[in-house]
């Protein structure tokens, strides 16, 4: 899973860390990132975590939060 390595030892159910991994595809896509360990998409990562913690567990849903949270920034 993309988004694993940036969990930190945080514990998720393994669907919850499927749908985070599906978004950060997805932002770092409509981003133009790649998934890898650099401070861009480590910032990405740490925002959909983030949201995932809030509750937000639908893959559409965090795209476009995350994506809505970057256009704020």
């Amino acid at each position: 899973m993309p988004i694993r390595p940036f969990l930190a030892g945080q514990a998720f159910d393994p669907e919850v860390v499927a749908t985070m991994s599906a978004a950060l595809e997805h932002v770092c896509e409509k981003l133009g990132l790649h998934i890898v360990d650099d401070p861009a998409t480590r910032h990405v990562a740490q925002k959909i975590i983030e949201l995932a913690q809030r509750g937000i567990r639908d893959v559409a849903m965090l795209t476009t939060a995350a994506l809505a949270e970057f256009k704020s920034e």
